[in-house]
């Protein structure tokens, strides 16, 4: 069987990837209107009764002296006297110009003295308040002393009583002081010194439905009024936020605002009740005044003066839905009809499936691109939109890579480029076969093992080379070469000390040695036994011409019965399961340096193995395919090695794959990004091949970075605020996408049970740490070391040695920890933006509690024999 296309393939069907493409993009249309559907709250007629108002506008904030001009607030007090004749204030020092521009408008004012824990403000409020309700009288209608000073604990309650007593003493107009409706039933004796109560009623921060919020107020009023049956009781704030963090139930939104202020109005007019709206216009300032981002948002106008919603009339969440729907199926529209077209061989449930995969990256990138405008953003949040824009394209391409590889693996109709073991050639037409053995260090009687097997190859026209480089000691090497010398004239040993190059060095030392007839040159590791059949079944791809590899999958023994052997053994599994036969479809295998035979002549005639990279395998697979090769893949067990034997072993051979890919994409970064001899479905593979482990390196570069910045959110919360929803939603999306992905394709491809799957997974994730240093380090520095991977134990001791090779990930780990705790034990905990950051720093531990389990898992295996 050939490792080129056997089957016939379905004819391109234009028509059907049009019609999928137009489904889905209906599909998405009809999502954004579902998310958009207009909600009727009851029609309100009338003057509001009044609105709680502060004047700031846009990017004004009175914390930096930054106030509004006169004429800024008659333009604001004309336009809310087409809705009201009332508003109330919070302060009389500040716009103190807002009384005589009430009077000129027409507007009756229930004016604020500000009370906190500044004493001496606190006078000159009082003073100021006395002044100005002796100027206005008929103006100024109410006074207020204090906005929630008892609710936030700034005064004693005798304190603010004798504030009541002694305005009620110097102004003729009726005094009140304004709380939650909770604080007047703890100090009932306030109402001896005010002349009416004044109550703030928020469902919303109660965390009441908007369904059940209406019910709460009346509930919350009625309770009050029965309380205090002599007093009048005026709500002084009540409203509905339109945008924010969520409360619990109470959800933040233009329809949900809509709806609870008209219900609240309607009500409040059948049952003969005073109120002030809260607010008037939304207070971009008040984002960082303990609120979370929902301060900001209590506005029936937003900050540039616009009525959030109609009075009458359905309300719509966001009126530019249609436009944003249009936008995300454009751009969508023709990259799925490409792929449907191109991608015929898959089975429709696939192509449904990556189309519908494309359109929610499109829609994602248009929600990402438009959401911001919904917020008022200062210059920091617009640095870090610029700055994480890019990594969420980056996320999204990397979940397109990932769910076409998922979509190949499961809806494939079959593989187009399958080899298998083919029927043996006679002796005569055998191709002479030159095995290269390279070892470093190696135990003896592990290498007389693999000596063994290849000893009892079912071949004829083979040598073996045994080929020790650089070991120091003779006990170790001697023994090999004398059992090289047992076993008869085609095994030949040679100790090269001292030797450069590693590997690499080695094996270009072994092509200089290899007999003359040799057409095959053919690595294996030296912990590998091979099956017998493993030359006479697959040496017949070499009578292709353009065949230069023949790749079998790195495999293991004797690990059963050892935990870490085994969950490490069933993570090397997923790969040559699922990613190569991936790549194999466009012939752009990953080479490796067991397990594979290379045709002599393309070999030497490419410059042999390459010296410059610690992945001198992988780089040679990608140059035999630059000069126009094939590299056939089979996926038969023909040898098996043994795992790494501890922790630390696990973790630098990772470490040094990730830091030799990156040694390639630079040297060979023109390849990859010009049209040349590489097809493109051999670039597109190497190029995004690696994109699973940037995710690492991205992902240990954002770990810092989010240490840093929850570090600032806990210790100074003035200047550092929570992400935005925006930045965070896609990041937690991308996780459960890329752990469903790999879970589901480890089931279908992976002949192993659930217990492996998962202990598999652990020890995937472990070893992300050590991924994202060799890919940093790859990209920054031109070499490493090569550490070869021990495969016998080298770590004992005492429980606590177990983690000395993960020390970095422990630290990482506690700073993580200590940040969950900082911020549960924050005011941010109880935002929805909050919530979601913890979930993301628990999240991001998993990496490092999985390296710390491996470590532990590592120590308490031992030996055990498999």
């Amino acid at each position: 069987m050939s490792a080129t296309p056997t089957q016939t393939q379905p004819k391109p069907s234009i028509f059907t990837a049009i019609l999928l493409a137009l489904l889905v993009a209906a599909l998405n249309i009809g999502l954004w209107w579902w998310g958009n559907r207009p909600k009727g709250p009851e029609d309100w007629h009338g003057q509001i009764s009044g609105f709680s108002v502060s004047f700031f506008q846009r990017y004004q904030n009175p914390f930096k002296q930054d106030f509004p001009s006169d004429d800024q607030i008659d333009a604001d007090m004309k336009l809310l006297r087409q809705y009201t004749g009332r508003i109330r204030t919070y302060s009389t020092l500040e716009n103190p110009q807002v009384y005589r521009l009430a009077q000129k408008e027409g507007l009756k004012v229930m004016a604020g003295a500000w009370i906190d824990t500044r004493l001496q403000n606190n006078e000159k409020e009082m003073d100021a308040l006395v002044a100005l309700a002796n100027r206005y009288p008929n103006t100024i209608e109410r006074v207020v002393i204090g906005n929630e000073a008892l609710f936030r604990n700034d005064m004693p309650v005798d304190k603010m009583m004798s504030y009541l007593d002694r305005a009620r003493a110097h102004i003729r107009q009726p005094v009140t002081i304004a709380e939650p409706d909770y604080i007047w039933l703890k100090y009932p004796e306030l109402a001896d010194h005010v002349d009416f109560i004044t109550i703030h009623l928020f469902p919303f921060w109660n965390g009441v439905d908007r369904k059940d919020a209406i019910g709460q107020a009346e509930g919350a009023y009625q309770a009050i009024k029965q309380r205090f049956p002599n007093k009048h009781v005026v709500v002084g704030e009540i409203g509905w936020p339109s945008n924010g963090d969520h409360r619990e139930r109470a959800y933040p939104s233009i329809s949900n605002e809509a709806i609870f202020d008209r219900e609240w109005m309607i009500w409040a007019k059948a049952n003969d009740v005073d109120y002030y709206l809260f607010e008037a216009f939304d207070q971009p300032f008040k984002e960082n005044l303990g609120e979370g981002r929902t301060g900001a948002y209590w506005g029936i106008f937003n900050a540039d003066r616009q009525l959030k919603f109609p009075f009458t009339g359905p309300v719509v969440e966001d009126t530019s839905w249609p436009w944003k729907a249009l936008a995300a199926s454009l751009l969508a529209i023709i990259p799925m009809i490409w792929f449907g077209i191109r991608f015929t061989r898959f089975k429709l449930t696939g192509r449904l499936f990556f189309d519908v995969l494309i359109q929610l990256a499109c829609g994602l990138i248009v929600w990402s691109v438009t959401l911001p405008f919904n917020f008022y953003l200062d210059w920091i949040d617009w640095s870090m939109l610029v700055l994480l824009f890019p990594a969420q394209v980056a996320i999204l391409a990397i979940l397109l890579i990932n769910g076409f590889e998922f979509t190949e693996v499961l809806w494939r109709r079959s593989w187009v480029r399958h080899a298998s073991m083919l029927p043996p050639d006679p002796v005569e037409k055998q191709p002479f076969v030159s095995i290269h053995l390279a070892c470093y260090n190696e135990p003896p009687e592990m290498v007389i093992i693999t000596l063994d097997s290849l000893a009892a190859l079912d071949y004829q026209n083979f040598e073996v080379l045994v080929i020790d480089n650089n070991t120091k000691d003779p006990a170790i090497w001697k023994p090999v070469q004398e059992y090289c010398e047992k076993l008869g004239e085609k095994f030949r040993f040679f100790h090269l000390e001292p030797w450069p190059g590693f590997k690499a060095g080695a094996l270009n030392f072994g092509l200089k040695e290899t007999n003359p007839r040799a057409d095959v040159v053919a690595v294996i590791d030296a912990d590998y036994e091979v099956r017998a059949d493993w030359l006479s079944t697959l040496t017949g791809y070499f009578h292709d011409p353009k065949v230069a590899v023949v790749q079998c999958p790195q495999a293991h023994r004797e690990f059963e019965h050892n935990r870490f052997r085994r969950m490490t053994a069933w993570e090397y599994d997923g790969f040559f399961r699922i990613g190569m036969h991936h790549r194999n479809e466009r012939n752009a295998i990953i080479q490796h340096g067991t397990m594979t035979m290379v045709r002599r002549s393309a070999l030497e005639g490419t410059g042999g193995w390459s010296e410059w990279t610690i992945c001198e395998d992988a780089e040679l697979g990608l140059r035999l395919m630059h000069a126009g090769y094939e590299l056939v893949y089979v996926d038969e067990l023909m040898g098996k090695g043994l795992t790494p034997a501890d922790f630390k072993a696990y973790k630098s051979q990772r470490y040094r794959w990730a830091f030799g890919a990156m040694q390639i994409l630079k040297g060979r970064w023109s390849w990859m990004t010009k049209k040349g001899p590489l097809s493109a479905g051999q670039r597109f593979h190497f190029l995004t091949g690696w994109f699973s482990w940037f995710a690492d390196a991205l992902h240990l570069l954002f770990t810092l970075m989010a240490i840093f910045w929850t570090a600032g959110m806990v210790g100074m919360p003035q200047l550092f605020s929570l992400p935005m929803q925006l930045f965070l939603i896609p990041i937690i999306g991308f996780f459960f996408a890329k752990a469903i992905f790999g879970i589901v394709l480890y089931r279908a491809r992976v002949p192993c049970g659930w217990y492996d799957t998962i202990m598999a997974s652990i020890a995937s994730m472990g070893l992300s740490h050590a991924i994202a240093r060799g890919i940093l380090h790859g990209l920054t520095r031109e070499k490493t070391s090569f550490v070869v991977t021990a495969k016998s134990r080298r770590l004992g001791g005492s429980n606590f040695a177990a983690f000395a090779p993960v020390r970095e990930e422990m630290l990482m780990l506690c700073a993580l920890v200590l940040c969950i705790i900082g911020m549960a034990r924050s005011t941010a905990a109880h935002f929805t933006e909050g919530q979601l950051w913890i979930f993301i720093l628990a999240a991001q531990s998993i990496p490092y509690v999985s390296a710390l389990l491996g470590a532990w898992i590592a120590h308490r295996s031992g030996d055990k024999a498999g």
